[in-house]
């Protein structure tokens, strides 16, 4: 009987945990209703002049690496194909809707040690820094080729 118990209570515990994990998602994404709405591909985003495979790591505010974006499903991660084209940078989400950022508004790409709550080895993540109605954004990519990083960061870096 103790047994049983016992069992009983890890599982409330761990029930509980989830409960709090899934209550704690729900707040944050009331607290980031105001954000402005993601701006959605065109319908032709035209020849891709750059392209990788990877992981999209997940978007956050600002320079806060852990303030993960959880309002859609852009909090989400995902499978993804990175492109760069002539008027801007497409995310394809496996499983999720695509991503746009419109290059006028690309500050800067870099490399990162971490983001939203994803931490690799040095230089592990692609960040690419954009704004968006007045608020800037950090979105992380994991490329399944790293050695591609640097020509991201030559063709986006430092733009503004």
């Amino acid at each position: 009987m103790t047994r049983v118990l016992l069992s009983l209570a890890i599982l409330a515990v761990f029930l509980l945990c989830l409960y709090g994990m899934w209550r704690g998602w729900q707040n944050r994404a009331k607290r980031q209703a105001a954000l402005p709405a993601f701006p959605q591909p065109p319908a032709a985003t035209g020849a891709a002049t750059l392209e990788t495979t990877g992981v999209y790591v997940g978007t956050t505010l600002g320079d806060n690496w852990q303030d993960r974006v959880a309002v859609g499903d852009i909090g989400h991660r995902a499978e993804a194909t990175l492109k760069l084209t002539d008027t801007g940078v497409l995310v394809e989400r496996t499983g999720a809707s695509p991503m746009w950022i419109p290059l006028e508004d690309v500050l800067d790409a870099r490399t990162a040690r971490g983001l939203a709550g994803k931490v690799m080895g040095p230089d592990g993540l692609l960040v690419l820094r954009w704004r968006n109605a007045g608020h800037t954004f950090d979105t992380g990519f994991r490329g399944d080729d790293k050695d591609v990083y640097e020509q991201w960061v030559q063709a986006l870096g430092g733009r503004k």
